[in-house]
């Protein structure tokens, strides 16, 4: 699946270097749960947003089944981030103006026709689409909330929102940065249950950030990144 080799970034402020990820190899398997923690600033996100093709690196290969997502370009990354590879963000990015179902379909869009079962395109494609977003939602408990907007929904609901929104285009990565961060208790428990029911269920290859220990135990490996380096618990 992932395949890092000397992989490291930086970033320039001002005059200054600031090293990100440092000389970092790292496999993920294919179906595999990788919780990544760390302090602040030790290059968690950074390495995420490597394997979701959100950032290049400096030097060294981020391999995905074999493509190298340095050397890919823009339009082939897009395509692939599009069809590949889901996202879950710390602070849900739902669009506020479009209900939950919208904010889920909105995912398809980059996909166009395909996003329609068998590449239709038309009324069929948009009925395929309007399918696929309802099991999406009733996949994460709400059918019930379709036609809500982020604004009338807990945190907990945003949160499972924009997980369909990463899960309806059938990602074979989820990549979750501090899912849970913004959760009290309760609910993070509950979001984190629902990711492993996912996980297990679809054989996705699950890398979640966290610096909860809580969250990251649950993985099959842990990673732990202190100054752009990674070891493993």
């Amino acid at each position: 699946m992932y395949q890092l080799t000397d992989v490291s970034k930086e970033f320039r402020r001002g005059a200054l270097t600031i090293p990100a990820v440092s000389h970092l190899n790292l496999t993920v398997s294919e179906g595999e749960w990788l919780a990544v923690r760390g302090r602040t600033g030790h290059g968690k996100s950074t390495l995420l947003n490597l394997l979701g093709g959100l950032d290049r690196p400096t030097s060294g290969q981020v391999l995905l089944d074999g493509r190298d997502l340095a050397r890919l370009g823009d339009t082939a990354l897009t395509r692939l981030r599009a069809a590949t590879i889901g996202f879950v963000f710390q602070t849900f990015n739902l669009i506020p103006t479009l209900s939950a179902a919208e904010n889920v379909e909105a995912a398809l869009v980059p996909l166009g026709s395909r996003a329609g079962s068998g590449g239709e395109a038309g009324a069929g494609a948009g009925g395929s689409r309007r399918q696929r977003v309802a099991t999406a939602l009733d996949s994460v408990g709400l059918s019930d909330r379709m036609r809500h907007l982020p604004s009338q929904l807990s945190g907990g609901q945003q949160q499972r929102v924009a997980i369909a929104r990463a899960l309806v285009k059938d990602p074979k990565v989820l990549l979750a940065d501090e899912p849970t961060g913004n959760l009290d208790t309760d609910t993070r428990d509950e979001i984190i249950a629902l990711l492993e029911k996912l996980w297990r269920e679809r054989g996705l290859t699950l890398i979640l950030v966290s610096h909860d220990t809580t969250v990251t135990r649950r993985a099959q490996r842990v990673a732990v990144m202190d100054r752009g380096h990674a070891h493993f618990e």
